[in-house]
Formats: structure tokens, C-alpha cells, sequence
């Protein structure tokens, strides 16, 4: 299991939201109150750092690039 990490957060109110921001990563969340915001940004930050999990297999496609410069006309 992952060691728990610690974060700290910047909380302000808009209209009638409590909005929560991590300084140390881009990442936050809002509730009706300030403990459901950081409720909500500590739900965020674990999915933020949650290996992904693919729902169906993707679909992989070649991308050609042309690599060499243009000659220009003399």
C-alpha cells in the first residue's frame, strides 16, 4: 500500500462554494462547506495519483512524420 502524503491547501468561498487548491500539485475541488471541499480535493488528489486503468483496450494507430527538411528551389 502507498505511504500516505501530506498536502497543503488554499480554501476561499464563491457564492455559495468552498473551493479547496493544492498548492504543491494543480489540482482542486469544491463543496458546500469547507471541510466537503477538502473532503472532496483529498478524493481528487487520490485519483489524481491513481495508476490509470484502461475501462476497454485502446485503439493504437501508426502516426507518420516526415523527418527530413524541405529542399529549398535554387
Amino acid at each position: 500500500m502507498a505511504k500516505p502524503r501530506k498536502f497543503t491547501a488554499s480554501i476561499w468561498r464563491e457564492g455559495k462554494w468552498f473551493v479547496a487548491q493544492c498548492l504543491e500539485v494543480d489540482v482542486a475541488s469544491q463543496g458546500t462547506s469547507e471541510r466537503a471541499a477538502l473532503r472532496n480535493l483529498a478524493d481528487a488528489l487520490a485519483l489524481h495519483f491513481a495508476p490509470p486503468v484502461a475501462t476497454r483496450a485502446p485503439k493504437v494507430r501508426p502516426v507518420v512524420v516526415p523527418t527530413e527538411a524541405k529542399k529549398r528551389a535554387a
